[in-house]
């Protein structure tokens, strides 16, 4: 008989997020969420997510650690879960602008997630900016992915200002913690679903037999990930991270890019890489570089592979591609062309496919083989910074009335590489988030100014610069 897997149980993917850990990078996903009016009350939000708690019930867990490292760990429930924890409440110095407000998601994106609780914190900063305010929300990633992270804030999130009372849901029933496996249990059931591994791998091994052109296709797949990945040229964004980071924000108006993609016959996606790969140019021409004889720098690009019925599912079902980005090109126009060809390229080799079946591999592999997996990765030279997109709700979002008005993403650091660059869409706005690390990265804003300036100019030179930049 078939032994069936815990579902509780980390994939080996997820597992590997806490492993990268170890190398002194911090595995959350989080974003600074700036909202109209006065804030609610702490009392007001804490009862908020306890209404809604139940509909994400990984919120209501922690992570228990198999003995001896024997199995990957697995999810139970949190006898002593206290929102008042997890919810933290704060203000800001004055003047309390976006400036401390950027000061103070740089700290809060800083600290390491307590391994002992589940693995989320929200803070409410209570005024920004005279008449707004803020949450600053990070989320483990061995717990959600970008794109199921885009489906829990609206979860959380009311759709409409003051929803019907149709809409509102009756109050859950009060919640009972299930009683914590023993470790002898958790022991248990990690040597039984190791020892039904092999079988699991025979099986797709001869499912791949049975489908000679799938396998054709992943072993492909696996070559051109292979090629892509073998080495980035040296930069200033590849050297030893420490624990502190920096964060900044960029925000635009979604019909610039669309206008953009219009006139030049890419998609918005090429847009935000050509406009990132300009910022990059410009930085690095600051940091005395010669960009005209520099290699195409590499950014590691995350890619969500979760179909539409799995929306809203917790973990991970991401993937990773490399994308060239063509520094040394100095026309907006011309850079714009050679990433949309890449990109296409990139599709069309399977990139994708490739690294979700490795990924897939992973399932199999043991604790301590991910631990030194995890290790090499923090001295890679694969990739020099990290870009991902998410496209996020395009209408607008509410919380106890309160319209939400831009939400800034951000992308854990890897090792080794001290820059990385998250987006996401939001209601007709395109926020980018900047995470640097504090020593490497003191320069941060010096990318944010140049990012701003990169989208004018593609904007110009694309004859799409009439379209308001509304989020500005």
């Amino acid at each position: 008989m078939r032994q069936v897997t815990n579902p509780d149980r980390l994939s080996g993917l997820d597992a590997s997020f806490l492993a990268l850990e170890d190398g002194g990078a911090h595995m959350h996903v989080g974003s600074c969420m700036v909202f109209e009016g006065t804030a609610p009350t702490h009392a007001e939000f804490v009862a908020q997510l306890e209404r809604r708690l139940h509909l994400v019930p990984r919120y209501r867990q922690k992570l228990a650690f198999v003995p001896f490292e024997a199995g990957r760990p697995v999810w139970v429930d949190d006898p002593h879960l206290n929102l008042g924890y997890h919810v933290r409440h704060t203000a800001l110095p004055e003047p309390a602008g976006m400036d401390e407000l950027r000061a103070l998601a740089g700290r809060v994106l800083s600290q390491r997630l307590d391994r002992n609780k589940p693995l989320w914190e929200i803070w409410l900063v209570d005024r920004v900016a005279g008449d707004r305010f803020a949450i600053v929300a990070k989320t483990h990633h061995a717990l959600v992915d970008g794109i199921s992270g885009v489906d829990i804030t609206t979860v959380l999130f009311d759709l409409e200002a003051e929803p019907p009372a149709a809409a509102v849901a009756p109050p859950p029933d009060p919640w009972l913690p299930r009683p914590e496996p023993s470790p002898a249990t958790m022991l248990a059931e990690a040597i039984a679903e190791r020892a039904s591994g092999p079988v699991d791998l025979a099986r797709g091994l001869a499912a791949a037999v049975a489908r000679p052109a799938a396998a054709r296709e992943v072993l492909a797949g696996v070559g051109a990930l292979a090629r892509a990945g073998r080495s980035a040229p040296p930069s200033p964004y590849n050297v030893p991270i420490g624990p502190h980071r920096r964060f900044a924000w960029v925000a635009e108006d979604l019909g610039r890019f669309k206008a953009i993609k219009a006139a030049l016959g890419g998609t918005v996606n090429d847009a935000v890489l050509a406009v990132v790969t300009g910022a990059l140019r410009e930085h690095l021409v600051t940091r005395g570089r010669d960009v005209d004889a520099l290699p195409p720098l590499v950014a590691m690009v995350p890619v969500s592979v979760r179909a539409d019925a799995e929306r809203g599912a917790l973990g991970n079902r991401v993937t990773t591609m490399y994308a060239p980005l063509p520094v040394h090109e100095a026309d907006p126009v011309a850079r714009f062309g050679l990433i949309h060809a890449a990109m296409a390229g990139l599709k069309e080799s399977g990139q994708a496919v490739g690294a979700e079946a490795l990924t897939r591999l992973t399932g199999f592999a043991p604790p301590t083989i991910l631990a030194q997996a995890a290790r090499l990765q923090a001295r890679q030279r694969l990739f020099n910074l990290t870009v991902t997109n998410v496209p996020g709700p395009q209408f607008p979002l509410y919380l106890l009335g309160r319209r939400l008005l831009r939400i800034f993403p951000q992308v854990p650091l890897a090792g080794n590489a001290a820059l990385g660059i998250a987006i996401m869409s939001y209601d007709g706005t395109v926020n980018f988030g900047l995470l640097g690390d504090y020593d490497a990265m003191p320069d941060l804003d010096v990318v944010a100014g140049a990012l701003r300036r990169a989208i004018d100019e593609l904007a110009a030179a694309a004859g799409s610069d009439a379209v308001p930049a509304a989020a500005r």
